[in-house]
């Protein structure tokens, strides 16, 4: 499947990977995709040296996109946007009746994947947060992936990339040997960074979000009658209550209010064309 493509609005038969095609929500290209699907793309493009770019999207990933087109066509060129959480897998479900019956969360997608790279003997790169994250996040991640290799790990420098510095950092994941990297910068940096880097690897970059601090120990994730119920966001709220209350209660509701738009085809939201070329400001 060609990258960004945008397949046709009803139901189809998945491809080899389980992949059921890219469907507009809010005029982000989504992927129909569940865990497995997403981890055997990911696998095979590791075993194979191949660049995918994939992220796992959930409110704050689309309602940045549709806020920034520049941003949504950059998100509509990577190769994979599964759905993180319960909302985004039921605009897939209502607008273009998707059958998901499960989201793809980036912390549990970060885990599946890591245990297939580590049945295969394959090394990971962890790059984003800060030396103290990732410090406990590597011997979190031994302890849980059993055989996982981490080739190296390079905390963000929270800032943007000088001119040719984004180079540099891709050598050093070559020279490393690492076979996929984790990014944690957080959402959008982290699709901009992916997305500025793919032309640059011969692996897949995997853009996981919070899914740093959680296997950190730094947050813990919302019980699971709360991600089922699409309330995983309360959760967060009520853990980081000064930083993300302007996210969650301003993007929940627009986002709400665009699907019912484009559900009752009050509103048609048109996709942008996929953007390949790199970013201008490459966040490191």
């Amino acid at each position: 499947m060609e990258r960004g493509r945008i397949t046709d609005d009803g139901p189809r038969e998945a491809d080899a990977y389980g992949h059921g095609g890219k469907r507009n929500v809010l005029g982000v290209l989504v992927d129909v995709v569940d865990y497995d699907a997403v981890v055997r793309r990911v696998l095979e493009a590791a075993r194979a040296r191949r660049p995918l770019a994939v992220t796992a999207l959930a409110v704050h990933g689309v309602m940045t996109g549709v806020r920034e087109p520049a941003h949504n066509a950059r998100l509509n060129g990577l190769d994979v946007v599964a759905p993180d959480g319960q909302p985004v897998r039921w605009a897939l479900n209502l607008l273009h009746g998707a059958g998901l019956r499960e989201w793809v969360s980036g912390p549990e997608l970060t885990l599946r994947v890591l245990r297939g790279m580590a049945g295969e003997h394959l090394p990971v790169y962890l790059y984003g947060s800060t030396p103290e994250i990732l410090g406990a996040l590597s011997r979190s991640l031994r302890h849980v992936v059993p055989g996982l290799r981490i080739a190296g790990a390079e905390p963000s420098k929270f800032r943007t990339a000088r001119p040719g510095e984004e180079i540099a950092v891709a050598e050093r994941i070559r020279a490393s040997s690492a076979r996929l990297v984790l990014v944690g910068l957080g959402c959008p940096r982290q699709e901009v960074f992916v997305a500025a880097m793919r032309p640059l690897l011969d692996v897949p970059l995997l853009a996981v979000g919070a899914a740093f601090d959680y296997h950190a120990g730094r947050l813990r994730p919302a019980p699971l009658w709360m991600q089922r119920s699409g309330l995983a966001w309360c959760w967060r709220l009520a853990m980081e209550p000064g930083r993300l209350w302007r996210r969650y209660l301003g993007l929940n509701l627009g986002y709400l209010v665009r699907l019912a738009a484009q559900a009752t085809r009050l509103w048609q939201p048109c996709p942008p064309p996929p953007r390949g070329d790199r970013a201008d400001i490459v966040p490191l």
